[in-house]
């Protein structure tokens, strides 16, 4: 059992994968995006090369809670994602995470550059890490 996060955003989808004990997230992928089909082909390819139970998306609502014009961006993202894989596709509130990404890199010393590289991807990261320490273990049984 293992599940997928990712940080959805305009340019970049960041990916991360959860250890098969569903203890810790590790940063797995930046997928540059092209098309919506394109996209939702490369998650579709993730899922099943890592045998994927769940995929977790942050969802970027407003500091108010409200939604933006990106979460419903996301949310047509989800949509269409949900209809293409066999998996559940969960929603994870990610306020806060891409600056949570920004301060962890900054803390290593960490290039810009290269910063900007890895942000979506330790995004993704934060989001499944702080949904995982959220789940259920009689729903999420460990092996």
């Amino acid at each position: 059992m293992r599940l997928l996060g990712l940080d959805v955003g305009t340019k970049r989808i960041g990916v991360a994968l959860s250890d098969m004990l569903l203890i810790t997230a590790q940063g797995l992928d930046t997928i540059e995006r092209k098309d919506l089909k394109t996209d939702i082909d490369r998650i579709k390819k993730l899922v099943e090369e890592n045998s994927v139970t769940e995929i977790v998306v942050g969802l970027p609502l407003n500091m108010s809670g409200t939604y933006s014009a990106m979460t419903k961006e996301v949310v047509g993202f989800i949509d269409n994602l949900s209809s293409a894989v066999s998996v559940p596709v969960k929603t994870w509130d990610e306020r806060l995470t891409s600056m949570q990404a920004e301060r962890i890199m900054l803390e290593s010393d960490m290039s810009r550059k290269k910063r900007k590289k890895l942000s979506d991807k330790i995004a993704a990261q934060i989001i499944l890490q702080s949904y995982m320490g959220t789940i259920n273990p009689s729903t999420h049984p460990r092996p």
